[in-house]
């Protein structure tokens, strides 16, 4: 963990505001620009860029990506610019629980890992390129969007004791735990066999 620097009245007002930014739910509002519908009743209901692909909408998908992991990495770098790391973390953390229970949604939200990814991107760079590429080489080989989450989950906080970030490691198995534990239905589907790939309407 970082060392305390900033106040706890600021602290609070980050993971506010970073929660609130992180709640907002980008793929319900592209997908309704786009003329997709609600997206919460398309495929397997999930607000993120995965399931707005199910549309068939590679653009939609696209922008959802980038605005989902943007917001995770807006939050960390806005609170390390006017506070301190110890705030940056927060704000990182407070985005992705906004994405996965977020307030507008009545806290019924995404998977968290674009805003995952876009947190650690904004936190380490590398440790976030790793993840990114463990995603990516899991999605090529298997396909499945859940097992590459699960994989680029499992292996952030051995990331980020190889690259010297040990000031993360509480962090990430935070993060860690959340993304196994919003992703329990996936975990059932791929040992049933069930679990639709990547780009299945």
């Amino acid at each position: 963990m970082p060392e305390i620097i900033t106040s706890a009245p600021m602290l609070g007002l980050v993971a506010l505001v970073a929660y609130l930014v992180g709640a907002v739910p980008f793929g319900v509002v592209i997908a309704r620009i786009f003329g997709l519908g609600d997206l919460r009743a398309i495929g397997s209901g999930n607000i993120g860029a995965t399931n707005v692909l199910r549309t068939g909408n590679k653009l939609a998908a696209f922008l959802t990506l980038i605005l989902d992991a943007g917001k995770g990495g807006f939050a960390v770098l806005v609170a390390r610019a006017f506070f301190a790391e110890d705030a940056a973390q927060l704000a990182g953390l407070a985005a992705f629980v906004g994405h996965i229970f977020p307030v507008y949604l009545g806290f019924k939200g995404g998977k968290g890992v674009a805003t995952f990814l876009g947190t650690l991107l904004a936190l380490a760079w590398p440790v976030g390129l790793a993840a990114c590429a463990m995603w990516l080489l899991s999605a090529v080989i298997s396909r499945y969007s859940s097992l590459s989450a699960l994989m680029a989950a499992a292996t952030c906080p051995l990331s980020m004791i190889y690259f010297g970030e040990g000031r993360l490691i509480f962090l990430g198995i935070i993060f860690t735990i959340l993304i196994y534990f919003r992703h329990t239905p996936n975990i059932k589907r791929l040992k049933a066999g069930t679990e639709p790939k990547i780009g299945k309407k």
